[in-house]
C-alpha cells in the first residue's frame, strides 16, 4: 500500500471512529400530541403546522402546550373542538381517526396514517364516546383570508427561501455545470440554466401551478382554476388576499413563487446528462413539454393532499419529485442522444473547477431555502430541517472524499464538491423527518453510493451521463427516499415510515418520468432533431448554437 492510500486509510479510520462515537439514532416513538387553544376560543388537538388554521392562530397565552406534528408542505386539518361532556363522557380536544389498515392514529392531520394506507374516512376511531364535533374544517383548496390571518414571520422566511432556491439555479447550478464542461461549451451550459429559468417561470404562471398544486377531478392531475394565476389576489381596500391550502399563513403569491423555483431547478438538473451535444432549440422544447407532462403530475401525486401517493409518501422537500424525477429523465436523454464524440479517446477534463466549487457552494447555501423552506413556516420544523441538511451534506462530502482517496489514491476537488451535492440530494426527502444522527447515516450512504454510481457503474454500463445528473440526483434521491422510510422519527415527523411504501413512490416516478421522457425526446427527434451535427459538436456549442465564445 503506498503512502497516499495509507494516509487515506488512517484519516478515514479516524473519521469513521468519530461517527461511531456519536449517539445512536433516536428511535423515540409515540410522543403524544398535546392540545392547544386557538385565538377564537376553539381547541386544536395539537400545536403542529396549521393546527389552528382558520381559527386565528394559536393563543400562546393559553395554558395548553403544543407539539409539532404533520407533514411538510401540507397544513394539517384543524383538530376537533372540545365538546361538552355528557352522560359521563369527558370532553376531549383530540379526535382519533382509523387508518385503512385498521390501526388508529391520534389525529387526522397530514401524515397521521402515513404507512397505514391513509385515513379511513368511513370509520371512527377510539370506540365508546362519540367523536367530538369538529371545528371549521381547514381549507382543502386555495381560499381568501384577512390580512390579519397572515403570519409575518412565516412570510418573511418564505420570501427568503424563495430567493435562496432561485439562487440554486441561477447562478448556482449554472456555475456548477459550466465549470465541468470544456471551454468551448461554457456559455452554452450557462445559457441552458438561464433560459430554463425564464421558460419555466412563464409556463408556471400559465398552467403549471394550477395543475400541480390545486385539487383536480382525479388524483393524478390538479385543476384549472389557477390558470394564469387567476384567483391569486391581493385586495388592498378589502384587506383580504388569497392563500394556498398548503400554506395558510403566507400569501398565495409567495407560495406559488416558492414552488416555481422548484419547478425551475428540476428540469435544469437534467442538463447535466446531455451536456455538450444537444441542440438549444430541442432542449427548450423538451424542457417545456417535460415540465407539464412529467414534473407537474408527479408534484401533484406527492404533495397535493388529493394526489394518489400523498397519503403514503414521505418526501419533505423533493427527493422523489425533484431529484429522482430529474435524474431518471437525465438518463433517458443520455441514452437517446448517445455519447459525446471522442469520449474515452480525447481529453474532456473540466474547464474551470473554480466555477464548479463556487456553484456547489451556492447550491449548499441555497439548499437551506429548499429544505428548511419546505416547512412553509418559520418554526422548529424548519430549524430541524436546516440542521439535518447541513450535517448530512458535510458527512456526504467527507464520505465521497475518503472513498475516492482510497480507490484512486488522491482526493479531488470535483469529488468533494460532488459528494456535497449528493448529500444535499439524499437528505432532501428526510430533512424534516429525521434528527442529526440519522442525517449523518443518510449523508455517508449517499457519498459512498453516489461515488460508485458516478464512476464504476457508469463505466460498466457505458452510458454518457456527462456531468452525473443520474449518478448523483437519481441514485442519491433513491438512497434518501428509502432511508427516509427506515429512519423517520415519529417524534419529529408525527408519521410512521415504511421502506416499502417509499419504494412504491420511487418506482412510480422512475417509470413515469423515464417512459414519458423517451416519448417526448422521440417526438422532438422526429421533428426538429435532438443532437447538433458532428461539425457543430467539434466546434463547440458556444459558437454553433449562440455565436459567442470565451476568449
Amino acid at each position: 500500500m503506498n503512502i497516499a492510500r495509507l494516509n487515506a486509510v488512517m484519516c478515514g479510520a479516524i473519521w469513521v471512529a468519530a461517527m461511531m462515537a456519536a449517539p445512536a439514532v433516536s428511535t423515540a416513538q409515540g410522543s403524544s400530541a398535546k392540545p392547544v387553544a386557538c385565538k377564537d376560543g376553539t381547541t386544536a388537538a395539537h400545536g403542529g403546522r396549521g393546527a389552528c388554521s382558520g381559527h386565528g392562530g394559536i393563543d400562546k397565552s393559553a395554558s395548553t402546550s403544543s407539539a409539532s406534528a404533520g407533514s411538510a408542505r401540507v397544513a394539517a386539518p384543524a383538530a376537533a373542538a372540545s365538546a361538552p361532556a355528557s352522560h359521563g363522557a369527558s370532553a376531549s380536544g383530540s379526535a382519533a381517526v382509523t387508518c385503512k389498515d385498521g390501526t388508529t392514529a391520534a389525529h387526522g392531520g397530514r401524515g397521521a396514517c402515513s404507512g397505514h394506507g391513509g385515513v379511513n374516512k368511513s370509520g371512527s376511531a377510539g370506540g365508546g364516546a362519540a367523536a367530538a364535533a369538529p371545528a371549521a374544517a381547514a381549507p382543502t383548496e386555495p381560499t381568501i383570508v384577512k390580512f390579519t390571518d397572515i403570519n409575518s414571520g412565516d412570510t418573511a422566511w418564505m420570501l427568503t427561501s424563495t430567493a435562496l432556491v432561485l439562487m440554486m439555479t441561477i447562478p448556482g447550478l449554472a456555475l456548477f455545470y459550466a465549470g465541468m464542461v470544456r471551454k468551448k461549451n461554457v456559455l452554452a451550459t450557462l445559457m441552458q440554466s438561464f433560459a430554463i429559468t425564464c421558460l419555466v417561470t412563464i409556463l408556471w404562471w400559465v398552467l403549471g401551478y394550477s395543475i400541480a398544486f390545486t385539487p383536480g377531478s382525479s388524483p393524478y392531475l390538479g385543476g384549472f382554476n389557477r390558470l394564469f394565476l387567476n384567483g391569486v389576489v391581493y385586495m388592498h381596500d378589502a384587506m383580504k388576499l388569497s392563500v394556498s391550502h398548503l400554506g395558510v399563513t403566507i400569501p398565495e403569491t409567495v407560495y406559488a413563487m416558492f414552488q416555481a423555483t422548484f419547478a425551475i431547478i428540476t428540469p435544469a438538473l437534467i442538463c447535466g446528462s446531455f451536456a455538450e451535444r444537444m441542440k438549444f432549440s430541442a432542449m427548450m422544447w423538451f424542457m417545456g413539454i417535460w415540465l407539464i407532462v412529467v414534473y407537474c403530475p408527479v408534484a401533484h401525486w406527492m404533495w397535493e393532499p388529493s394526489g394518489w401517493l400523498a397519503a403514503t409518501q414521505l418526501d419533505f422537500a423533493g427527493g422523489t419529485v425533484v431529484h429522482i424525477n430529474a435524474g431518471i429523465a437525465g438518463l433517458a436523454t443520455a441514452l437517446m442522444l448517445g455519447k459525446r464524440q471522442g469520449l474515452g479517446k480525447e481529453a474532456m477534463a473540466p474547464h474551470n473547477l473554480t466555477l464548479t466549487v463556487i456553484g456547489a457552494s451556492l447550491l449548499w447555501v441555497g439548499w437551506f431555502g429548499f429544505n428548511a423552506g419546505s416547512a412553509v413556516a418559520s418554526d422548529g420544523r424548519a430549524g430541524m430541517a436546516f440542521a439535518a441538511t447541513h450535517i448530512a451534506t458535510a458527512a456526504a462530502a467527507l464520505a465521497w472524499m475518503f472513498t475516492e482517496w482510497l480507490v484512486k489514491g488522491k482526493p479531488s476537488v470535483l469529488g468533494i464538491a460532488s459528494g456535497a451535492v449528493a448529500g444535499l440530494v439524499a437528505i432532501t426527502p428526510a430533512s424534516g423527518f429525521v434528527g442529526p444522527d440519522a442525517a449523518v447515516i443518510i449523508g455517508v450512504a449517499a457519498g459512498v453510493i453516489c461515488f460508485f454510481a458516478s464512476t464504476s457503474v457508469k463505466k460498466a454500463f457505458g452510458y454518457d451521463d456527462s456531468l452525473d445528473a443520474f449518478g448523483v440526483h437519481c441514485i442519491g434521491g433513491i438512497v434518501g427516499a428509502l432511508l427516509t422510510g427506515a429512519l423517520v422519527s415519529k417524534e419529529i415527523s408525527g408519521a410512521e415510515g415504511s421502506v416499502l411504501l417509499q419504494l412504491k413512490g420511487v418506482i412510480a416516478t422512475l417509470v413515469w418520468s423515464f417512459v414519458m421522457s423517451i416519448v417526448i425526446l422521440k417526438l422532438i427527434d422526429l421533428t426538429i432533431g435532438l443532437r447538433v451535427t458532428a461539425d457543430e459538436e467539434r466546434q463547440g456549442l458556444d459558437i454553433s448554437q449562440h455565436g459567442e465564445s470565451i476568449e
